[in-house]
């Protein structure tokens, strides 16, 4: 049949060379011939199917019965199924089984519940009997029993210690009150533990002396062991709060005098016994003799080593377990009194005697090895070893200290010194002084006066650098930030203490400025000093020429402010001149007289302070500048003068003959410096070019009774011009003394045409 089912090709029917081109139409007789041969291959299939159904009738038959018979059986069970429904909806069975199934559901619920009912009040039961059977326990002394039970009661209960007994939620009231009874017993058996470990443990002052009691009683017949306060105290979780006590009691008064090295003490244990029983234990503080041992690490640690293997045996009784408990109580209170009390107190004062600090870090080292033995500090816990740590480190202790001893002698001696000036200066004698205070600075060819507080403050630089190159290179870490320090120090105390003098002008701020550039030039020659001598591993990190700079730059700023107090005081004096008008009248005089006496006052006093302290550069350069300032204000004020009369230009010239005469031996004391001090600067500028307003005013007194011509002659030259007048200056000058004539124009116009 399969054959019957391929389909048919119709090209196949076609004749071959009607294929040749798929998009020509078929004529009408290829299509009659397609039709035909159709029709003769359908009548082919026709016939196929009929003798394909003729040979397999007898399987058609049987299969054409099976299917009658699975209908059949389909029609019954739709049958029986429809029956079964209407059974059903016509009796509801299905009602009362779900009925019948909650009801069943709600016995078991109310089983279940009175069960569990049943269980807790066989807990709570339970619980209660062990509270009572605690409670009976404690009064009978058996306070072992009662911890262990109060501790089984702890996790049944889920309390905690200090905890409160507030009832949970959805928690049975009865366990809240169940809670607040635990809570009751425990403190009650942790007072009458803690009752008893103070009784155990005493210290009896009169004896001076620890006293340990094995067995222990309230007043009542039974009598307690100390191992069964202390096993109570472990089952409860509160040993650390039991012991506690006791370790305060031995560090107050076992401890801390066993570390007091200057008071050294011994310690002898006794046993007490009664009858053949062990009874109690004393330990007795005895002090010695001698007020100061040989080897005082050695003594002080066997007393504590002896004081801390009686607790392990007489207290802790050999317990492991307590005795790790009281070393993490009094461990590091213990460690911190040695270091405190003993370690610190024996650290070297000089690097030299470091070697001999070695025998009793060898001690400190036996002494916690001893304690790790006996399992009193931890041996893997390196945070145990808090001795060896800090006596190992003894260098940097030593370095340490020793830099807060150099600092505070430097800010003791900078507190202390007064910056007073020595006697030999108060004449005023730069050649005939030399003193230690009068130095050499270090590169500059100068010589200037300096405070005893710098001096003394360079020195301990100096000491601290030379113990820089010979530390170790901990140390001398320590000591080159001690050497930087202490110069700080100066810039830190010094302009604080001298605030007030700062104010004003005295002998007090020269110093300082001179302090500030010694500190500088001294600073810069320290590297070149000591730095080849330093340990290799600082020599990169040691820097002093950072600090040069800051005081270069104080020394200046102070210089700066003494000349503008100095110019602001002399422009005070000129200005009470009144601009020196009217000098022809004689109130109008003696103003202007004054004005020049106080100038002149003001300059010498500053001459007096400043020419023997500073150097002669740095006090050629400030008095100039002050100098300059006077000169040319008056000359300026003068000049600014429009009318003045015949008598008037000479008492002005008589004011200005007053002032130079009276500044003479202090021009002197700076064109002197020329020749007493090899400047170099100095060679090269005369006082004229340091101070350019004196020529002027020097010309101008001469101007002041010089006739017209003279005047107007001096200007074509070019000598009033190389003196520092201007023009403009030099013809008010001629209208403010001449009158307007026809010699008055005549020398105007030719100072216009004027040609140099």
């Amino acid at each position: 049949m399969d054959a019957l089912f391929d389909s048919i090709n119709v090209r196949d029917l076609l004749s071959a060379h009607d294929l040749s081109d798929p998009t020509t139409p078929l004529s009408a007789p290829d299509l009659r011939l397609l039709i035909q041969r159709l029709e003769s291959h359908s009548l082919q299939i026709k016939a196929k199917i009929q003798s394909y159904i003729i040979s397999h009738h007898q399987d058609f038959s049987n299969l054409f019965s099976i299917s009658n018979d699975a209908v059949s059986r389909s029609d019954r069970i739709s049958g029986d199924v429809s029956n079964l429904l209407s059974t059903i909806s016509d009796r509801p069975i299905d009602a009362e089984i779900s009925d019948t199934v909650k009801e069943m559901n709600a016995k078991m619920q109310q089983v279940r519940a009175k069960r569990e009912l049943l269980d807790l009040v066989k807990v709570i039961v339970e619980i209660n009997e062990k509270l009572m059977a605690a409670k009976e326990a404690l009064r009978c002394k058996r306070l072992r029993f009662a911890a262990e039970e109060l501790r089984d009661l702890k996790k049944a209960l889920g309390t905690c210690n200090g905890g409160d007994h507030q009832v949970d939620e959805g928690e049975p009231v009865v366990y809240g009150l169940l809670r607040k009874e635990w809570y009751d017993c425990f403190d009650e058996i942790q007072e009458v533990l803690l009752k008893f470990m103070a009784k155990a443990v005493r210290f009896d002052q009169e004896s001076n002396a620890v006293r340990v009691e094995y067995f222990l009683s309230d007043g009542g017949i039974a009598r307690v062991e100390l191992r069964t306060v202390l096993e109570a105290l472990d089952v409860i979780g509160i040993l650390d709060y039991g012991l506690a006590k006791v370790a305060d009691l031995l560090i107050k008064y076992v401890i801390s005098p066993a570390v007091n090295y200057k008071s050294p003490v011994s310690f002898i244990e006794e046993l007490v016994q009664d009858s053949e029983e062990l009874t109690g234990a004393i330990l007795k503080i005895v002090p010695l003799s001698v007020s100061k041992v040989e080897n005082e690490g050695e003594t002080i640690y066997s007393g504590i080593i002896q004081t801390i293997k009686f607790v392990c045996k007489s207290i802790c009784l050999g317990n492991g377990s307590w005795i790790q408990s009281f070393g993490r109580l009094t461990w590091p209170r213990i460690s911190n009194l040695i270091i405190s009390n003993f370690l610190s107190k024996v650290v070297p004062q000089d690097a030299s005697k470091l070697a001999d600090f070695q025998k009793i870090i060898e001690h400190t080292s036996e002494f916690e090895s001893a304690l790790k033995e006996i399992t009193y500090i931890s041996k893997s816990d390196n945070k145990d070893n808090r001795l060896c740590d800090y006596a190992e480190n003894v260098e940097v202790h030593f370095a340490s200290r020793k830099k807060t001893e150099i600092l505070a002698n430097a800010r003791k001696l900078l507190l202390r010194c007064d910056f007073s000036i020595p006697q030999e200066y108060a004449k005023n004698d730069r050649v005939a002084v030399n003193t230690s205070e009068h130095v050499q600075l270090l590169f500059l060819s100068e010589r200037c006066v300096v405070s005893k507080a710098a001096l003394q403050l360079m020195e301990l630089v100096h000491q601290t650098l030379k113990d820089v190159c010979l530390s170790s290179t901990r140390v001398a870490l320590e000591f080159y930030h001690a050497a930087r320090d202490v110069i700080l120090l100066y810039e830190v105390v010094i302009p604080v203490k001298l605030e007030r003098q700062l104010d004003g002008i005295n002998q007090v701020a020269v110093l300082m400025h001179n302090d500030c550039l010694y500190l500088s030039q001294e600073i810069l020659g320290l590297a070149y000093e000591y730095r080849p001598d330093f340990p290799c591993s600082i020599k990169e990190h040691a820097v002093f020429v950072d600090l040069s700079p800051r005081f270069h730059v104080m020394a200046e700023q102070i210089l700066q402010r003494q000349i503008q107090l100095v110019i602001y005081n002399l422009k005070e004096a000129i200005d009470s001149a009144d601009g020196f008008q009217n000098t022809h009248l004689n109130h109008a005089y003696e103003s202007s007289k004054f004005s020049i006496d106080q100038v002149i006052f003001i300059l010498e006093k500053v001459h007096i302070i400043w020419e023997p302290l500073l150097m002669p550069s740095t006090y050629r350069r400030s008095m100039s500048m002050v100098l300059e300032s006077v000169f040319s204000r008056i000359t300026r004020d003068i000049l600014l003068i429009d009318d003045m009369a015949a008598e008037e230009t000479l008492q002005l010239q008589r004011l200005i003959h007053l002032m130079l005469e009276n500044l003479s031996s202090l021009l002197a004391s700076l064109a002197a410096i020329d020749q007493t001090e090899n400047l170099q600067e100095c060679m090269t500028q005369t006082l004229d070019d340091l101070i350019p307003s004196l020529c002027k005013m020097r010309r101008l007194a001469e101007l002041l009774d010089m006739p017209l011509k003279s005047i107007t002659a001096a200007w074509e030259s070019g000598d009033l011009l190389s003196s520092g007048f201007t023009i403009k200056e030099v013809q008010d000058f001629i209208k403010a003394i001449f009158a307007d004539s026809p010699l008055r124009k005549e020398c105007l116009w030719r100072l216009e045409n004027a040609s140099f």
